[in-house]
């Protein structure tokens, strides 16, 4: 009899700490603070020694919540869906138990840095919303433990839950990201329509796009095509190291590939990957995760768009295409700023060569020459007095026009 009060005073307290979860993870709209509230319901309802909690983003299962937190890894860790126990659990829909010996799973996937994959015991269940996978949460257990039926299908109650919030939170994120992206898209059309000036675009498009995504470091690199080389032309961080990092060739470094591959990169921690040419300037200035976008006028890449935070970051999908639209945007000024700045050249030498040409027929008619002697006067002269021939072209026509009403205004 005590055995069943027991049971039914356990029972109980569930549910009231099953009321509270549903109370206080509706009651924000906050992401991050209804995934703390998830993970330390689920420890405390499973009697876990750590709690997990990843998050379905496209293909990709990332972690987002831990109960011990993992400033280095949060948003770092990721699996494919379908790879690992976590994997598994959230392609087939199913909570998966492990009593013992979680690692000799053969689907576990292990993690050295992760300490909770060390775990003996190991209950990963799928977090849904709408018949839909969200997520996975995971409990971990130090020592064996057997699950019984009570244990999976609480934990499956709270997920279920948890679901729904989290894709309520994730909506409230969405709709205000997109405010912020359609304010900071707005004001780059502007700067792009309004200014010929291309060092000021650049300047705007890298400080408004690091305001943005709250960013330590967002730079933008053009390629010189001659020398196959990207070059920083903009950028907003005080860094002194970072502003004068040397050329990149074009299939060399994170930017190098971004551009020769023509499709965005994403480095989750640029101070330990080898492709990152220059860890000791990552650790000099704090920087992280990184992601690197290429400016695309149709098929061809100007240059790449870099952003770097300072705490490991998964950049989203949405992110992502923000970052993409901005590049192409910048890529349009620039290519209709040389473009302009090409014209005006032409415009001018076609000046220049009128007004060459008109010179050439005066020297021909004044002193007899041909119209090769004549180029070659000019010519000459332009290069002893280290002036434009344009300018020599000039005095010739204006000391003609001289001479000319001179001899207009002499009595007759």
């Amino acid at each position: 009899m005590k055995g069943a009060a027991g049971r039914a005073e356990e029972l109980r307290k569930r549910l009231d700490v099953l009321l509270q979860l549903t109370h206080t993870i509706w009651g924000s709209l906050e992401l991050d603070e209804v995934l703390r509230h998830i993970i330390a319901v689920v420890g405390e309802l499973a009697e876990a020694d750590a709690v997990l909690l990843y998050l379905l983003d496209g293909d990709h299962l990332i972690l987002r919540a831990a109960a011990k937190p993992h400033p280095d890894l949060v948003g770092v860790v990721r699996l494919k869906l379908g790879e690992g126990v976590t994997g598994w659990a959230a392609q087939h829909r199913e909570p998966v138990a492990i009593p013992r010996n979680a690692r000799e799973d053969p689907r576990f996937k292990f993690f050295p840095e992760l300490p909770e994959d060390r775990s003996e015991a190991f209950l990963a269940v799928p977090v849904m919303h709408r018949g839909k996978v969200v997520g996975v949460v995971n409990s971990h257990y130090a020592r064996p433990r057997e699950f019984d039926r009570g244990t999976i299908d609480l934990v499956s109650a709270i997920a279920q839950q948890a679901g729904g919030a989290i894709e309520n939170a994730r909506l409230y994120e969405d709709a205000r990201r997109k405010a912020e992206q359609i304010e900071v898209l707005s004001k780059v059309s502007g700067v792009v329509v309004s200014s010929n000036y291309l060092e000021e675009i650049l300047h705007l498009i890298v400080s408004m796009t690091a305001e943005t995504m709250h960013s330590k470091v967002c730079s933008l690199m053009l390629l010189n095509e001659e020398r196959g080389e990207l070059i920083i032309a903009a950028t907003q961080s005080l860094s002194e190291a970072y502003k004068h990092k040397p050329p990149i060739k074009v299939g060399q470094s994170v930017s190098g590939l971004a551009v020769r591959d023509g499709k965005p990169l994403v480095i989750p921690d640029v101070q330990g990957d080898e492709r990152y040419a220059y860890p000791d300037v990552a650790r000099q200035d704090g920087l992280r995760s990184l992601l690197c976008v290429p400016m695309m006028v149709k098929s061809r890449a100007l240059g790449v768009l870099n952003l770097y935070t300072t705490e490991p970051h998964a950049f989203s999908v949405d992110e992502i295409q923000l970052i993409q639209t901005i590049a192409n945007q910048a890529a349009v000024a620039i290519s209709n700023t040389r473009l302009l700045s090409e014209t005006i050249s032409m415009r001018e030498a076609l000046e220049s060569r009128k007004v060459v040409e008109r010179a050439k027929g005066i020297l021909m008619n004044q002193l007899g020459l041909t119209e090769d002697k004549a180029f070659k006067l000019i010519q000459r002269k332009s290069m002893d007095s280290t002036k434009p021939m344009r300018e020599i072209a000039e005095a010739i026509i204006l000391t003609s026009e001289m001479s000319e009403d001179k001899s207009a205004s002499k009595p007759r």
